[in-house]
């Protein structure tokens, strides 16, 4: 399968039995766990699991864009992965510029908005790899068949924290009565004002948490865990995971309403 020829491809090649198209969720998070697991076993360095990896992630942006669903996130880089060995570290870094450069043709064609969630002002990260996001971004802005999120130099408590700590800056400054903050104004203050919390987080590779991914709006996600590394999930793995969800009750705190 040419990977970049399209979402059209994609949907061919998808199995849909069992899918409903009238309860697609709405936000879809992906956690993308496997790829270092994925090149050992084939006794290739980490950089190789990454890049397959890579390929895989803008495959379910296909597959994704087929089904209608309308936001995906994925977590591209964490603030605990600074701590990963340096070369590795240079690789991603390098390696999200050279994926926007490479993609965002593709991207903007399928009308895919991108935004980007985490601290993008940390001086480690490099010029023109902040550069490359932000005209990512720009260029997009205007598109709305799929808001695809990449969470880069994320991490789910920092964000909260920034968020507290600006409100709190404005009840300091008499612009904000804090006994009127509301979950409306934290939500606001959030990387990506608007986005709408997550119906589903996907884990792959077998591991059953959420490494501090999306946590303010993870409440009430469902979380569906698959033991397949990322490199070998796929369109036809995001399509499996939605009919996983599709299959289960939602209740936000209360109870399923009584069958008719």
């Amino acid at each position: 399968m040419d990977r970049d020829s399209g979402a059209g491809d994609v949907a061919a090649g998808l199995d849909l039995q069992g899918l409903d198209p009238g309860r697609i969720p709405v936000h879809v998070g992906l956690i993308m766990d496997g790829n270092g697991r994925w090149a050992r076993a084939r006794n290739l360095p980490r950089t190789a699991g990454h890049a397959a990896g890579e390929a895989v992630l803008f495959e379910c942006v296909e597959g994704a864009v087929a089904v209608g669903l309308r936001w995906l996130s994925a977590y591209t880089f964490s603030t605990e992965n600074w701590s990963r060995d340096p070369d590795e570290v240079a690789f991603l870094m390098w390696f999200n510029e050279d994926i926007l450069l490479r993609r965002l043709v593709s991207l903007d064609r399928m009308g895919v908005r991108l935004h980007f969630a985490g601290d993008l002002d940390d001086p480690r990260i490099p010029d023109r790899n902040r550069a490359h996001m932000q005209n990512a971004a720009a260029r997009t802005r205007h598109n709305g068949r799929l808001e695809l999120v990449l969470a880069f130099n994320y991490g789910g408590r920092a964000e909260v924290t920034a968020a507290v700590r600006s409100l709190a800056a404005d009840a300091a400054s008499g612009r904000l009565d804090p006994g009127s903050i509301t979950e409306r104004h934290i939500e606001a203050r959030l990387s990506v004002p608007g986005m709408p919390d997550p119906d589903v987080i996907v884990r792959t590779s077998g591991e059953m948490r959420i490494s501090n991914f999306l946590l303010w709006g993870s409440a009430y996600a469902e979380l569906v865990f698959t033991s397949t590394l990322w490199p070998d999930f796929g369109a036809q793995g995001l399509v499996d995971a939605i009919v996983e969800y599709q299959r289960r009750g939602r209740r936000f705190g209360g109870v399923l309403p009584a069958p008719e």
